[in-house]
């Protein structure tokens, strides 16, 4: 997967920091996309590149789970060292709008806008910030060179082009792929690309993914789980112009009386073949049905028994499981987690290998 500067942003930052990659270039609503193939818009969007847009994003989801708003994780929660689970976990259950702005993959600014309160995530160049309005905290990092874009976490996975590219890279033997009625997003046309999953053990049912037709870019990405018609992910762009935004919108300096906490970031040098295209390398490609374990010594400290797991996560054979219509998680008694889009049942059984 691309190397993200995302990697350090707080998840209480990213909900909604979707589609960082966006050519300059598009068609309009007004110009139906010209016939193609499933492979031509698989081609289409990956190989799309970065280059400068604004616009709005929403992002929701209905995954069976309860809602819990921002406001209610309370100021112990996201102040501690398991603040960026809950606000994960409030991403996973709530609704949310953003705005964002890009002007190349060194300029980005991701605005969500919550309930009388913004959270940012800025980059200027070397300089990457976030902040809380509603706690009055920022975060500043410098970024060493070569960092270029950066390898998502579980949260910014979760944004319309990052998103696209894990779902594509599963788009080989074990899936299935056409195309459906072209459509328009944001005053722009697309196709619509359908991903439907072979496997039988997993909880993903379908996968539908707007491409704008000139540039390729991911406009918008519906994930169906099995048996469930509201798409049990959805993000989308609502508004959105390929120019470049003015540089002002990238300056940011805190603001009075803001908490500023440095952080420091490790060199390390991205391979250039990271920066060319957005498709995951092919050993992080994702399968329908795969499972991911997580040791003991790499899970949050105290993160098991945080009172938001206890409460979603309930009793099982050697651990404890949190369900969702369209994901799992186990948390089994030896301290490791596993997780995958498959029933509760296949991660017990590979908990007990």
């Amino acid at each position: 997967m691309q190397r993200r500067w995302l990697r350090w942003i707080p998840a209480a930052a990213v909900p909604a920091v979707i589609a960082v990659g966006v050519l300059a270039a598009g068609a309009t609503a007004e110009s139906p996309p010209p016939p193609a193939t499933p492979e031509q818009v698989l081609a289409l969007a990956a190989g799309h590149q970065a280059r400068a847009f604004s616009g709005q994003v929403e992002q929701r989801a209905d995954l069976g789970l309860p809602a819990i708003p921002a406001q209610a994780l309370g100021p112990a929660t996201k102040s501690s060292t398991l603040g960026s689970e809950a606000a994960a976990l409030e991403f996973l259950t709530s609704a949310h709008t953003a705005k964002v702005y890009a002007d190349g993959p060194q300029r980005l600014r991701v605005q969500v806008l919550d309930q009388l309160a913004e959270r940012d995530a800025v980059r200027n160049g070397p300089d990457a910030w976030t902040y809380d309005s509603k706690a009055n905290t920022v975060t500043h990092a410098v970024l060493p060179a070569g960092a270029g874009q950066p390898s998502p976490d579980a949260a910014s996975a979760l944004t319309t082009d990052q998103l696209a590219q894990r779902l594509l890279a599963a788009a080989g033997p074990s899936t299935d792929v056409s195309l459906g009625d072209a459509t328009s997003v944001a005053g722009h046309s697309a196709y619509t690309l359908v991903l439907t999953p072979k496997a039988a053990g997993t909880l993903v049912g379908s996968v539908r993914i707007a491409v704008e037709a000139t540039t390729g870019l991911p406009l918008a990405v519906d994930v169906y789980a099995k048996g469930q018609e509201p798409a049990a992910l959805h993000a989308a762009f609502t508004q959105l112009s390929l120019t470049a935004p003015d540089a002002s919108v990238f300056a940011f300096t805190p603001p009075p009386g803001a908490t500023v906490t440095e952080k420091q970031m490790p060199a390390r040098t991205i391979p250039a073949k990271d920066h060319a295209q957005g498709a995951p390398p092919a050993a992080q490609a994702p399968g329908w049905d795969s499972v991911a374990v997580i040791p003991a010594d790499r899970v949050p400290a105290g993160f098991a028994d945080s009172p938001l797991v206890k409460q979603l996560a309930a009793p099982a054979a050697g651990g404890r499981v949190l369900t969702s219509s369209l994901f799992t998680v186990f948390l089994a008694d030896d301290g490791r987690v596993l997780a995958g889009a498959v029933p509760a049942s296949t991660l017990e059984a590979a908990a007990a290998r």
